[in-house]
């Protein structure tokens, strides 16, 4: 822009970090979203501009590029209208943040915080019955050690109903594996919360951790090196024994199975034995029952669907036929 001073976007990154999110106390699942985000955004930048990011100007990261940068996501990463919007929301806050510290910015920083997010359009929610979650939890091989992991961590998230970032930060030390067996996770707000764990998941749990000889402050889920694992490791997690599933359960074959699918299955699995949405809400860490009313609404559709496919055929009935002259006349109008 002319008329503008470079200003290199390092140390505004950098304090936005240090500075901002220190100063709100923000959770450290925030933390981690955001830094998911700002290096997918500098990766592309590198990319596009032939520069790398500490080279940078605060001026490369125009409304232009930024939109580019979304579509990117979307349609290159093959990312949700919900993941957009979060990436989004991401950048909108670094831009309020560099609004104090570089008003000579501000028509560009405007312009930023101009982009709206993206409507989602009505989708039907996506989750796993009983036996595609069977077909899931049977595909790993559990002879090897990862199988094992692998076969875990996925019946700890359909149990459960954890949060990617929630299950992937589990320590050792945050499972309770005796009476009212249970796990304790730090969600959404900073809010702590107790799932409940059935006794065969448990014992399975207490094996697990007993055969590693871990450390209470280790993964509960570790990679390969033993550190903890990344969002998009749970997802190609899924991707990978997508296809043996999908042979013993050939339903699979249509649905797009995520790791927040994995949640969405526990929600269901709660509400079809039964459970109340306000107990699901507290299960599922939510703040409030509106974001737990979705499942109210699929549970309403499968039953619309199963109806529509068992009511009898009843004949149409025949068009009516007014038999007095002026009942004739308005219905000929």
């Amino acid at each position: 822009m002319e008329g503008v001073g470079v200003t290199a976007l390092a140390p505004v990154l950098q304090g936005f970090f240090t500075e901002r999110l220190t100063q709100r106390r923000v959770s450290p699942h925030t933390v981690s979203a955001y830094r998911d985000t700002f290096r997918l955004l500098l990766l592309h930048a590198q990319q596009r501009l032939g520069r790398p990011p500490s080279a940078l100007d605060l001026n490369d990261l125009d409304a232009v590029f930024i939109g580019a940068f979304l579509d990117h996501l979307e349609h290159q990463r093959g990312n949700a209208i919900t993941t957009r919007n979060a990436r989004l929301a991401a950048i909108h806050s670094l831009f309020r943040y560099a609004a104090l510290r570089c008003p000579e910015h501000a028509l560009l920083i405007q312009r930023v915080l101009a982009i709206p997010h993206k409507r989602r359009d009505s989708t039907q929610m996506c989750f796993l019955n009983r036996q595609e979650s069977d077909a899931f939890l049977a595909a790993p091989d559990r002879t090897t050690t990862l199988g094992r992991r692998d076969h875990l961590l996925l019946l700890v998230a359909i149990q459960t109903g954890l949060r990617v970032s929630e299950l992937t930060s589990l320590t050792c030390a945050d499972t309770a594996l005796g009476t009212g067996a249970h796990l304790r996770c730090t969600g959404k707000g900073r809010k702590q919360r107790c799932t409940p764990l059935t006794k065969p998941t448990a014992r399975l749990l207490q094996q697990w951790i007993t055969h590693r000889h871990a450390d209470p402050a280790d993964p509960l889920f570790p990679t390969r090196t033993g550190g903890h694992l990344s969002r998009d490791a749970v997802a190609d997690l899924l991707t990978k024994y997508l296809p043996a599933a999908t042979a013993t359960c050939p339903t699979l074959g249509s649905k797009h199975v995520t790791p927040h699918t994995l949640r969405h299955s526990a929600a269901m699995a709660l509400l079809q034995a039964g459970i109340d949405t306000s107990t699901i809400a507290l299960w599922l860490g939510h703040a409030n029952t509106k974001s737990t009313d979705v499942y109210l609404h699929a549970d309403l559709a499968m039953k619309e669907q199963a109806l529509a496919r068992t009511t009898l055929h009843e004949p149409r009935p025949g068009r009516y036929k007014p038999t007095d002259g002026l009942l004739a006349f308005l219905e000929n109008l």
